[in-house]
């Protein structure tokens, strides 16, 4: 990881540099979501559902039901 520095326009902007960009495959077009938390902004990619088919493959799903549930 290497630290990239940018500047907020005067229209509140901030272009990605080319490294992070290649790094995290952003394309043209591709959607992300700002999140804040605790005064640290994260920029998340918006990926569709299928994208996350089969991320659970092989855990163990017999696990046993509470004695007040049936």
């Amino acid at each position: 990881m290497s630290a990239n520095v940018v500047t907020v326009s005067s229209r509140h902007q901030i272009v990605i540099p080319k490294s992070v960009r290649e790094n995290a495959n952003i394309q043209p077009g591709t959607r992300l979501i700002a999140v804040s938390v605790n005064g640290v902004i994260h920029l998340l990619p918006i990926k569709p559902a299928a994208a996350y088919r089969g991320i659970a493959q092989g855990i163990d799903t017999a696990v046993p039901n509470d004695p007040d549930r049936f």
